[in-house]
């Protein structure tokens, strides 16, 4: 059995069944991580969905920004914005509720004891351990699954609080947890997360620090794979490894063997460059 982590693959169905083609992908014998947004911007979200829903018990997906987004988007507490047209055929199809329901049962973290491996779309905030993170996202998990859920997606849209306090409560709490877990790609020394940023390390500003190089970080030692900085790209730096190739901008789609050590293996975007 060969186990697999893949980045953010974000509606490009296409290269996502060419990556599986490459890998001689068995769902009866392998597994596949998914980083998280599955969804928006790329071409076949509608397929991506279905495709990842039919490999059942063989595929483990963590939740993303953009997959939250479609949810409180087709549970009638957001908006669509110009860019989430791709998201219109999941709302027009037939098996939307099924698919939907499907998505919002997906965790937000995934730890495997055995590989000793813990799986988020974004990043850890300095002040969390891997303990700390599985604890508050089992707490977004149970607002997200529970009878309220509609008030989560109201409320998680905004950058504040951006500094972790163990006393935070209600809303506040499950936004600072949403940001840390779907969106965080750089914070300060003092562990404030920085959301605005979204561009290439190179270009950060002063005083930013990428979330997986902050002083202190808690969860320094801890093996994690993430996804969702595009301008990052692939990194496999002190345990931590980072599969958002931006495949939905014109770069690769990459996945990484997890279960032995391998190189990533790509294939190559049908998107428009637009770096």
């Amino acid at each position: 059995m060969a186990i697999y982590a893949v980045g953010d693959v974000q509606g490009c169905c296409t290269e996502l069944e060419r990556l599986l083609a490459g890998l001689a992908f068995d769902a009866n014998r392998d597994r596949l991580w998914f980083v998280g947004d599955l969804v928006n911007r790329g071409p076949r979200s509608l397929d991506v969905l279905r495709l990842v829903m039919e490999l059942g018990e063989a595929a483990t997906v963590v939740l993303g920004n953009h997959d939250l987004h479609l949810l409180a988007v087709a549970r009638g507490h957001a908006e669509m914005r110009g860019p989430d047209r791709t998201l219109q055929p999941i709302l027009d199809a037939s098996d939307r509720e099924r698919l939907l329901d499907w998505l919002q049962s997906r965790p937000m973290l995934h730890h495997d004891a055995g590989l000793d491996i813990t799986m988020i779309h974004a990043g850890l905030p300095p002040q969390w351990d891997v303990v700390l993170a599985r604890r508050c996202a089992a707490e977004l998990e149970a607002a997200l699954r529970g009878d309220h859920s509609g008030r989560l997606f109201e409320a998680m849209y905004g950058n504040q609080p951006d500094l972790w306090r163990e006393d935070l409560e209600g809303d506040d709490r499950l936004r600072f947890i949403t940001n840390a877990l779907t969106r965080l790609r750089v914070c300060d020394a003092d562990g404030r997360l920085l959301l605005k940023f979204k561009g290439p390390l190179a270009a950060a500003p002063a005083g930013a620090i990428p979330w997986f190089r902050a002083p202190r970080r808690r969860s320094a030692g801890a093996r994690i794979v993430c996804g969702h900085w595009s301008a990052l790209g692939y990194l496999d730096e002190g345990g931590v490894l980072a599969l958002d190739t931006g495949c939905v901008w014109g770069g690769p789609l990459t996945a990484q063997r997890l279960d032995v050590r391998s190189a990533p293996v790509t294939v190559a975007s049908t998107q428009p460059a637009q770096f």
